[in-house]
């Protein structure tokens, strides 16, 4: 009689635990239904591109540098001798919302099987190598495959079956090499198929439009029926932009094809932009410009870019990296890109570093419907 109690006790017993568990867990449930659609409106409501930088040595940086073998030479700050490390700890604050943290995990899985294809400069690459190590820093066991042929650089992880590929293209319309010499066809993209098949698309274009003298790589614009030696290069870079922006329109279905623009990256080749009359650029820096305005002038290619995408009948998620840039003066290679103290480099990123957050953009991007 005591065990059959003793039996029945427990019985009812769990049963009062069962429902207090169900209770519990309904309640709970509850609560994380209301904070996730909570987080899901903030992230579909939220400017994320007007904000300021916040010291923030508890999260960052996003993976340790030395532990990542993709980072390369060039953006290897850490690894080149830089000697402070504070320019690694600052987080990107959007005003009056919060950027989700990137997961690693989830990025992963919302993208197994999927082939994510940046095509650019090699600012494109900076990003795409942030990007790398932010993934390999979740799976650091897993088989990946990386390497380069042509102007294709590629990484994979095949136990997700996801692709992470570059190609290099820094005008996104043609360079046809011709009697005359080498000339750019503002109106033409015959190598788009290159582009055709992937899951996520990323275009970069700008910096190589401002090159001019030794640094310039074509000899002719050509447009329309004329060829010439010299014009206005922002005029070449609308036209060039807008050859894409009708490019993109015909070609890229958007139910099968994510379609991003990696925005105008700031250089930092004047010091007097922000007011520093002790340095010529970015050397030396180590802090970000404080608050959320750029004391300097604001980068023509961002407006005719702005102008272009808005025309689309099929838009391109514009990451506006443009503000949060032009607040980094601290954040490039300077005399740490590995080329001696007489080579300065104020136009790429150090990683860890700012493209990190480029990422970050990115990754919120993808969550918003």
């Amino acid at each position: 009689m005591a065990a059959w109690l003793g039996f029945s006790g427990y019985h009812c017993l769990t049963a009062v635990s069962l429902s207090l568990v169900i209770v519990l867990v309904h309640g709970d449930i509850h609560s994380f239904n209301i904070g996730h659609e909570m987080k899901k409106n903030q992230v579909n409501n939220c400017d994320f591109f007007r904000g300021s930088w916040v010291f923030d040595h508890s999260s960052n940086p996003l993976y340790d540098s030395p532990s990542c073998p993709f980072i390369g030479g060039g953006f290897d700050c850490q690894k080149n001798g830089r000697p402070d490390q504070n320019y690694l700890m600052y987080r990107w604050q959007p005003n009056g919302c919060d950027l989700p943290r990137f997961n690693s995990i989830d990025f992963l899985e919302k993208y197994r099987n999927k082939k994510i294809l940046f095509v650019g400069d090699s600012l494109s690459n900076n990003m795409r190598r942030s990007l790398i190590c932010m993934l390999h820093s979740a799976v650091p066991n897993s088989n990946y495959t990386f390497g380069s042929r042509g102007q294709l650089s590629t990484f994979s992880l095949p136990d997700y079956g996801v692709s992470v590929n570059w190609l290099k293209n820094g005008f996104l319309v043609d360079m046809a090499y011709q009697k005359i010499g080498k000339v750019l066809k503002l109106n033409s993209i015959r190598t788009g198929n290159q582009w055709l098949g992937a899951d996520v698309l990323i275009f970069n274009s700008y910096h190589w439009w401002t090159h001019s003298g030794q640094l310039q790589t074509w000899d002719y614009f050509q447009f329309g029926n004329k060829t010439v030696k010299e014009m206005d290069h922002m005029e070449a870079y609308r036209i060039a932009m807008t050859t894409w922006a009708n490019w993109v329109d015909k070609k890229i279905d958007p139910s099968k094809t994510r379609v991003f623009f990696q925005g105008v990256a700031a250089v930092h080749l004047n010091a007097k932009e922000w007011n520093d009359p002790n340095h010529k650029d970015c050397s030396e820096q180590k802090e970000p410009v404080k608050g959320s305005t750029y004391p300097g002038s604001g980068v023509t290619g961002e407006a005719i870019l702005k102008s272009v995408l808005s025309k689309m009948t099929k838009p391109a998620y514009l990451l506006d990296i443009t503000l949060l840039t032009q607040l980094r003066k601290d954040g490039h290679p300077s005399i740490y890109a590995g080329g001696g103290p007489n080579f300065i480099d104020c136009s790429h990123w150090c990683l860890a570093g700012v493209p990190d957050t480029w990422n970050q953009l990115l990754y919120a991007a993808l969550l918003q419907k």
